[in-house]
């Protein structure tokens, strides 16, 4: 799969629909975990292009919440994005409105991670070194519990998304905060450039 824009079209593009700093941090968090699961996962030829899908995937989200993944295709076609990479970041909505089945395992992967990110986000700044760095399974698996914590990231997606990558939910957390890890440093230096 290839991306038919360059990174700097698609940085671009977010950056044209989003000012909120959480939001491009999350996109470019997501772009970064989808970049290691390419490659995790033999896909190397295609990183760019899942990188991509991570980094556009909440594109429409800040100006319209209540219509998430239904105006990103819109938003994605006046950029210039292709037809694959607009389905790939509609599919990560699939049950919420969306119709578009996760199909491919980069979309499935994109489904599970999506949300998964935020928990991991949100269990990182707990602790005293506001890091991924240092993160446990055994302590995510607590606050994956905790109903309470971090309330806007549904288990039930995370859930579904593991189901379908065939996965457990303890090796989905492995890896993705194994992604997290790999792009941590690299999502705070191009913020600080903002």
């Amino acid at each position: 799969m290839e991306s038919n824009l360059t990174r700097e079209q698609a940085w671009g593009l977010l950056r044209k629909y989003n000012q909120d700093h959480f939001h491009l941090q999350h996109g470019l968090t997501v772009e970064g975990v989808m970049r290691w699961y390419a490659r995790e996962l033999g896909y190397g030829e295609d990183e760019e292009f899942w990188g991509q899908v991570g980094l556009l995937h909440d594109i429409d989200f800040e100006l319209y919440p209540e219509e998430h993944c239904l105006r990103a295709p819109e938003l994605l076609r006046e950029g210039g994005a292709s037809e694959p990479l607009i389905h790939a970041v509609c599919s990560h909505g699939y049950g919420l409105g969306v119709d578009i089945a996760p199909e491919h395992e980069m979309e499935k992967v994109l489904y599970a991670a999506d949300e998964l990110t935020g928990l991991i986000g949100a269990a990182a700044l707990m602790r005293p070194s506001k890091s991924v760095q240092d993160m446990e399974v055994k302590s995510l698996k607590k606050k994956f519990k905790s109903v309470h914590f971090a309330e806007g990231c549904s288990r039930e997606v995370i859930s579904r998304g593991a189901e379908m990558l065939g996965w457990e939910l303890t090796e989905l957390f492995e890896k993705t905060i194994l992604a997290m890890r790999s792009c941590e440093e690299s999502v705070r230096a191009a913020l600080e450039e903002i």
